[in-house]
């Protein structure tokens, strides 16, 4: 029997897809690979299948329905950073557990919360200005923005910004830790959360933690642990998109000389954060693993029950079948059906949330800072190299 494709495919170049994902996408059909933990899954790269794949109820994320041991599971990191959270529930405790945190992310109440984000994203730049450049836009700005905003939201102390970042930074490992300290890592996450969940039973509070310990204690309908994974992935998943695509939009505009032609016309705003999350691969290659629910056909293969499946996002964002000169960056596209927020059941709760703060930091950057540029070249900019999601370690601007 010959040897799977090892999967993720290497990439030359930081943030950009590995040519062989172009070269599956072209051939059609999904094909069989082999990741670096658990068993074979087929990778999915054009953007019709993608979208199958995610809306399809034939495709679950709950791996047990499927009848596969959590050791099985096909992923690139010791275990599944989204393992016992609302991301691996399907119908109906899926809808259910959505529906508790869906009103703190409609786009009404993102909206509501613009203002807000701009004075924080004034307040991180008079910082680094102050400063004086070289700065690092990571730290400076990158991290807090998001951190402030989702730790307003949930009601979760900004002082504890650093614990917050090394527990995600643990959940996305992909071999930096070993299983047994990622999930040291998380049971030390789960017990500061419901330490915090605690404090509300007594002195209740208006945001988020407060909201969805009522929920527990009025409606019954929410479990301890229900209650704990919400606010583990709300957290997590609620700072790292975008706490990620700043450097990496940044970076991008910079190294290819966007950035002063959004700074010239900042009109270009809104269309160039649909076109950058269409373009910058946020996820190290291969999203959430699917897995096979009933007898189906993909792209002209014959799909059975206990198969997983791997979505490469990445991959079905450049299909040129949907996107004309989908290899290019195009700050003015109007067409752009992109689906880097996934689609489906399981399409990111915030999205609204990550594409507004994504809009307010670009916008105030090329308001405050015109003249941005990389304070180092851009082949010197140090990436994480052993994580699920890409981000540079530092990006060191100057102004």
């Amino acid at each position: 029997m010959p040897k799977l494709p090892e999967f993720p495919f290497p990439s030359d170049r930081a943030l950009r897809p590995s040519p062989l994902l172009g070269d599956a996408r072209s051939g059609g059909a999904p094909v069989r690979v082999q990741l670096v933990f658990g068993d074979p899954a087929w990778l999915v790269t054009r953007y019709e299948d993608a979208r199958t794949v995610l809306s399809d109820p034939a495709f679950g994320r709950d791996h047990e329905r499927a009848g596969i041991p959590a050791d099985g599971v096909a992923r690139m990191t010791p275990i599944d950073p989204t393992s016992g959270t609302l991301l691996t529930e399907d119908p109906p405790d899926h809808t259910r557990l959505r529906r508790f945190v869906y009103r703190a992310f409609t786009p009404r109440r993102v909206e509501g919360l613009r203002p807000g984000t701009r004075r924080i994203a004034d307040r991180l730049l008079d910082a680094m200005i102050g400063s004086g450049a070289p700065v690092d836009l990571v730290e400076g700005f990158g991290l807090p923005l998001p951190i402030q905003v989702i730790c307003d939201l949930l009601g979760v102390p900004v002082a504890d910004r650093d614990r917050f970042t090394a527990w995600t930074d643990a959940l996305l490992s992909t071999s930096e830790m070993t299983a047994d300290e990622v999930m040291a890592s998380v049971a030390e996450m789960n017990g500061y959360l419901a330490d915090l969940a605690a404090l509300r039973v007594d002195h209740p509070t208006g945001d988020l933690i407060g909201t969805l310990v009522r929920e527990r204690i009025e409606g019954d309908r929410l479990s301890g642990d229900e209650l704990n994974n919400l606010l583990r992935a709300v957290l997590a998943a609620g700072f790292e998109t975008t706490a990620s695509q700043i450097p990496n939009f940044v970076f991008l505009l910079l190294d290819g000389g966007d950035y002063a032609r959004l700074a010239a016309d900042p009109g270009l705003v809104p269309t160039a954060v649909e076109e950058l999350l269409r373009y910058v691969p946020l996820i190290a290659q291969g999203s959430l693993t699917r897995f096979v629910l009933e007898e189906t056909e993909l792209g002209g293969v014959r799909l059975r029950p206990g198969e997983q499946v791997l979505v490469e996002l990445a991959a079905a964002n450049r299909d040129a079948a949907v996107f004309s000169g989908a290899e290019a960056l195009d700050l003015a596209r109007e067409s752009n059906p992109h689906i880097a927020f996934g689609h489906g059941l399981h399409r990111c709760l915030g999205a609204s949330l990550a594409r507004m703060e994504l809009q307010v930091a670009l916008s105030a950057m090329i308001e405050r800072l015109p003249g941005l540029r990389l304070a180092v070249p851009a082949d010197q900019v140090p990436w994480h190299t052993a994580r699920f999601v890409h981000r540079p370690r530092e990006l060191p601007v100057s102004w």
